[in-house]
């Protein structure tokens, strides 16, 4: 990562200001301006969040919009309502409130002093669901985005169900905004008030897992903010960005094959996190190539962005099993239009054990049976990678253990796929309910195993995730599992491995009790997405090695620790996931500010009590300077029976060392066919 000092404009800061909503509701907002913008107005380009850009996003947004606004853009980072030093209550995540703030904000930056009329915006994860939100909306200002890590379906594709299947990041994001909502503003910003807003907060954000939870189809619930529900609402330029090693690559493909605007994609071997930070490597220029869209649709240069293939991939190399790895190894590959003319789906039949040589393959009809342990899934990773523990899946040789697994034969030429693989199978269930998780490994001759996607299906939403139906105990049934998109090359030598398991835990929450799965291989089948090899592809243009602007000056306070550990208590037949996201504690220099950011899960399951699945999370925050001593400690704890979900969840505030508020929930919540 090379740091850019110079620049061609100089750039002023303002710390903060407010922008009025509709209804008269402030929001805060950080600005970077060009010098000499007040005389000659530029665009502006909005980050829209509810990080806190005060100080816990404060390290990045520098990195990102000093360098956009020493490139001639006003860069604005708001705080969404009730976030960070902005008024109100947040008590959801893309509400519509939120999206009409949105536009507001715009029209605000459009009509400022500074600014041109034209407005960009852009965001990772939050910033890049409400970019795609936003822009559906079609606020007149608004002239492109750019949206990063980011989901059009929030029901079928983010981070609370997956297949119809409860996911353990539910949980997790659950907890993050826990924690963050509970958070007062800055007394520095907002004055004496800061207390009154932080009880406001205290009091009326709720408990999101609940509602979460409470939504276990699809519903209005979740697609009213779903831009896949009317891709033609979106009217100005998309260009979508994903990371293999993240949990939103679908959105990639979707946008590209359904949006009829300009548009641009780009999947990297990255987690959660903008492409000039990414990890597994190759990091890109990613700040180069937004000057490149953004001075191409907000500045009407030639730049050359919309030259050349619509999506531009990369095509990953096999690697031995990792729980992390700094780089992918591998290509840059471009696909001139999604749907792509260079891909062909293959389907491959399977049998006992195997997998066909070629689509004419007639393999021998079998029967074969799984009723996997809880345990199957430890090796899984996270359904979306942060790289900041080791949380990629490793070997999966022991989850093959509690699976059924086909194998092809020895490949003996090198194999590309590009896409979403897909696994139809013809099965059967001894109990109503159940689910079937389905991975696609790349096996080394050594036998090492290595993860290349998977699918999840909650088998009572077979057919309908708005009408879950469960099954008829016995019954045969026709289900098509869709894997998550990946592009990858097998190499020679080499084997591609299906695995069926009836568990995933805690990647996806347990079904209400053990099922025997029963596969009929003669109506099942492997379906590849495969790509031939592009002359082409050498001729793509190189991306730029990565930049950003300086990183803002820290003090370490505390040891950071970041890990995932296994603990096995074989007297009680209990295994535990510990995932320990421990920041530690700094000070940031520039505000004086000190920070304290601790973040700890157990998964844990005993046996093969599928009821016996349980989550807990524990957070601490806390900013302490001269005039300010705050600390707000989270705990959430998501357990089961074969009917009903149970939360217990419990808000703790503290200043100065004494508890201020309290508060504690608990909750039960009908299991809904999962």
């Amino acid at each position: 990562m090379e740091t850019v000092t110079s620049y061609p404009y100089d750039v002023q800061i303002i710390e903060n200001t407010f922008i009025t909503m509709r209804d008269g509701a402030k929001l805060a907002a950080r600005i970077w301006l060009p010098e000499g913008a007040e005389r000659q107005p530029v665009p502006a380009i909005m980050e829209y969040i509810p990080y806190r850009k005060r100080d816990l996003t404060r390290g990045r947004d520098a990195n990102n919009h000093d360098y956009l606004a020493g490139h001639g853009y006003a860069c604005v980072r708001i705080d969404m309502r009730g976030s960070g030093d902005s008024d109100g209550v947040v008590v959801d995540e893309y509400t519509q409130q939120e999206q009409e703030d949105g536009v507001d904000a715009i029209a605000w930056i459009a009509e400022q002093p500074w600014c041109n009329g034209n407005v960009g915006m852009m965001g990772i994860s939050w910033g890049g669901f409400n970019s795609l939100q936003v822009a559906a909306r079609r606020p007149p200002a608004l002239k492109a985005i750019m949206t990063i890590c980011s989901s059009d379906d929030l029901y079928a594709d983010n981070m609370h169900y997956m297949g119809g299947c409860l996911l353990g990041d539910n949980l997790s994001e659950a907890t993050v905004m826990f924690a963050f909502n509970s958070l007062p503003p800055d007394p520095q910003i907002v004055g004496d008030r800061w207390r009154e807003m932080w009880f406001e907060r205290l009091k009326g954000s709720g408990l999101w897992l609940d509602d979460w939870l409470a939504h276990q189809r699809r519903s209005d619930y979740w697609s009213r903010s779903s831009v896949c529900e009317d891709y033609s609402a979106i009217q100005c330029p998309v260009y979508a960005v994903g990371g293999w090693a993240d949990g939103f690559t679908n959105t990639v493909f979707r946008l590209l094959e359904h949006l009829d605007v300009p548009r641009k994609g780009l999947i990297g071997p990255w987690g959660h996190k903008y492409p000039h930070q990414g990890i597994p490597g190759p990091a890109i220029g990613f700040l180069q190539e937004s000057l490149k869209w953004w001075d191409y649709w907000l500045k009407g240069q030639e730049t050359g962005v919309m030259e050349g293939p619509m999506l531009r991939a990369w095509l990953q190399d096999s690697m031995p099993p990792h729980t992390s790895y700094e780089d992918r190894p591998g290509r840059w590959i471009g696909e001139p239009s999604w749907p792509s003319p260079n891909i062909a789906e293959k389907r491959y039949p399977l049998g006992r054990d195997t997998i066909g040589a070629s689509e004419d393959d007639n393999l021998p009809d079998a029967e074969v049976s799984v009723q996997s342990p809880v345990s199957v899934g430890v090796s899984a990773g996270k359904w979306c990678s942060y790289a900041a523990t080791p949380d990629l899946p490793g070997d999966q040789r022991e989850d093959d253990g509690g699976s059924l697994v086909f194998k092809s034969q020895t490949l003996e030429e090198p194999l590309e796929i590009v896409g979403r693989p897909v696994v139809e199978l013809e099965v059967s269930l001894d109990k109503p309910l159940g689910m079937i998780a389905v991975r696609l490994s790349d096996a080394a001759p050594s036998s090492k195993s290595t993860r290349v996607t998977y699918g999840l299906l909650n088998l009572a939403h077979r057919d309908s995730d708005a009408n879950p139906e469960p099954l008829e105990p016995g019954k045969r049934y026709r289900v098509r599992v869709e894997l998550n998109g990946m592009a990858h090359c097998f190499p020679a030598g080499h084997q591609l491995r299906v695995s069926v398991s009836t568990s995933y835990w805690p990647l996806a929450w347990t079904p209400p009790e053990p099922a025997l799965l029963t596969v009929y291989t003669s109506n099942s089948a492997l379906v590849l997405p495969e790509r031939a090899h592009q002359e082409a592809d050498a001729a793509l243009h190189p991306f730029e090695q990565p930049e950003q602007a300086p990183a803002v000056k820290t003090t370490r306070l505390e040891p950071s620790q970041h890990n995932w550990c296994v603990h096995r208590d074989l007297a009680n037949n209990l295994s535990t996931l510990e995932v320990i996201n421990d920041q530690g504690g700094f000070r940031l220099d520039e505000i004086g500010t000190e920070i304290r950011r601790s973040t700890r899960e157990w998964y844990s399951c005993q046996d093969d009590n599928y009821t016996s699945a349980r989550g807990e999370t524990y957070t601490e925050r806390g900013f302490k300077r001269d005039d300010w001593d705050i600390q707000v400690i989270t705990r959430t704890v998501l357990t089961c029976d074969e009917k009903d979900f149970f939360i217990h969840a419990q808000l703790d505030a503290f200043e100065e060392g004494y508890r201020i508020y309290s508060q504690n929930w608990d909750r039960t919540i009908p299991r809904d066919h999962i």
